[in-house]
């Protein structure tokens, strides 16, 4: 076991849950829910005719570029990120919290072993460390950033509600909407791509240059140069 899983399994055990290895691979439990890291769910919203109509694709792509570079700021378990590589962006995940990390490169071990989803998750790459901190480092590096600040407001189905229970146990929706958007800017990409609840006002008040709107989630996308409103 190496020193990441036990530091990981330490932080669970002390929001009390566990974090446990099993036959398909690292699952965090409360004793009732359970909770991994599993890109086969997702296999369905791969396909490419379904990837041109996702909303998150949409507002990524920037034009002329035919394989984007994104920072995926905040990664959690990565689903949006494996749409992102899927629709052929290389995509650089930036995931803090050491439980959700450990679940996220667990995921990404089993998936890189998996024909179906080999060459998309050899376009994803994991950094385990606080966003805000590094983005500022990335300057001129990436084309697209992309935030989707954890909300509570995302809870139609079970598998989200559980989703959450869990992962709230561990770390909660971003406080520091300003420092994180400022952060997303310092790396001065083509474009902020921001996730958020259809009825949501904009993260840290910003004004986005614009919008792609679904039944449930919209996304707003800034394109610099950007002054935040006050």
């Amino acid at each position: 076991m190496d020193a990441d899983l036990r530091q990981a399994q330490q932080k669970a055990r002390q929001a009390g849950l566990e974090l446990t290895k099993g036959e398909c691979g690292l699952v965090l439990t409360d004793g009732t829910m359970e909770l991994s890291c599993d890109f086969t769910a997702l296999l369905p919203r791969l396909r490419q005719d379904r990837l041109a109509h996702e909303l998150l694709v949409r507002a990524a792509r920037i034009k002329g570029v035919t394989q984007a570079v994104v920072i995926d700021a905040t990664a959690g378990l990565g689903e949006d990120s494996l749409l992102l590589a899927a629709a052929g962006c290389k995509v650089l995940l930036f995931e803090s919290d050491a439980v959700i990390a450990a679940l996220l490169r667990d995921g990404l071990q089993r998936a890189a072993n998996l024909p179906q989803l080999a060459p998309v998750i050899a376009r994803m790459q994991l950094f385990e460390e606080d966003s805000i901190g590094a983005l500022p480092g990335w300057v001129n590096k990436a084309d697209v950033v992309y935030l989707d600040p954890m909300f509570p407001g995302r809870t139609k189905s079970a598998a989200v509600k559980k989703k959450f229970q869990l992962l709230h146990h561990l770390e909660q929706p971003c406080t520091d909407e300003v420092a994180l958007l400022y952060a997303a800017l310092a790396a001065n990409p083509r474009k902020v791509v921001i996730k958020r609840p259809i009825k949501a006002p904009t993260l840290a008040a910003s004004r986005p240059s614009y919008s792609l709107s679904g039944k449930a989630v919209r996304f707003d996308v800034i394109v610099p140069p950007h002054t935040l409103s006050q």
